[in-house]
């Protein structure tokens, strides 16, 4: 089984950071491959709403969302983790997820598996937010969209509000807890 974590997070090393790499090793400690993207390292240029993938269900712009397709295509589970900016995901993380209009080509024009097979994939999302009131329904709104098209199966999220000096999630009683067991129990379902 493979797990693909997609990093969004613009700070290396923070909250998100540090909750994406718990739930992968416990995935990894569960017999599982691993591999994570970090979005905000590669050059994914903003869809141009060309509409050549409607055609040919491939995004007609080569930079490094290339790899993120292969990536995406190989996987048996994603996990999405971003921290929230103004309660949406990155700019960054949304830029990858308007470039997957390509693969949602594929799926409701082509009639195709938007991932390149029919094998059943699973997915979870890991947000941290900064204020106490934080509110995560935009940003789960936006990655079951994404799931949805890609048909990969919303097996949850995990959100943190009320954190956000870099590192402090480890201060969080149970939260790199709960981010080890989502990450055991998407490859265990």
């Amino acid at each position: 089984m493979k797990v693909l974590g997609i990093a969004g997070s613009p700070r290396r090393g923070g909250n998100t950071d540090l909750l994406l790499a718990e739930a992968l090793k416990c995935a990894a400690g569960k017999g599982a491959g691993v591999k994570t993207i970090n979005v905000c390292d590669l050059d994914i240029a903003p869809c141009r709403h060309c509409d050549d993938c409607l055609e040919t269900g491939d995004c007609s712009l080569d930079d490094d969302m290339q790899l993120v397709y292969r990536e995406m295509e190989g996987a048996d589970r994603v996990v999405l983790a971003s921290p929230l900016f103004f309660m949406g995901i990155t700019a960054q993380m949304k830029a990858m997820i308007d470039r997957c209009q390509a693969l949602w080509a594929r799926k409701y024009r082509l009639k195709r598996p938007p991932l390149g097979d029919l094998r059943r994939r699973k997915g979870i999302f890991i947000g941290v937010g900064g204020l106490r009131m934080a509110d995560f329904k935009p940003a789960i709104t936006t990655v079951k969209a994404l799931f949805t098209s890609l048909d990969i199966g919303y097996a949850g999220e995990l959100v943190f509000p009320g954190i956000d000096e870099k590192g402090a999630i480890a201060g969080h009683p149970g939260a790199l807890k709960s981010a080890c067991l989502a990450g055991q129990k998407l490859v265990e379902d």
